[in-house]
């Protein structure tokens, strides 16, 4: 493996772990409920890559990301195709909220 693709791979964890980038990328997912409910970005796992092209795709329908890279990380730390999917809640009458 080449040195700066090694070095890549190691270092891209250890910045999806920083809580300070973690805790910009859940202020900017809070922008998102402009425009829908965040039970839909909650629900979806899926990769870096498929979260990168899904930002690309909301700002181009006008969405605003300030800190895109930080919201990146976010959704893939918490929502990723790694991360299992959490169950859903619900109201007392046990239906969905």
């Amino acid at each position: 493996m080449k040195p700066i693709l090694l070095f890549l791979v190691t270092l891209l964890p250890a910045l999806a772990a920083d809580p300070a980038v973690l805790e910009r990328g859940r202020a900017e997912e809070k922008r998102c409920v402009g425009c829908h409910g965040l039970r839909i970005v909650q629900v979806q796992r899926i990769s870096r890559g498929a979260w990168d092209r899904e930002l690309t795709k909301m700002t181009g329908w006008g969405s605003v990301i300030k800190d895109r890279d930080a919201l990146l990380e976010y959704l893939v730390a918490s929502y990723g195709d790694d991360k299992p999917l959490a169950p859903l809640a619900r109201s007392e009458n046990g239906a969905n909220k």
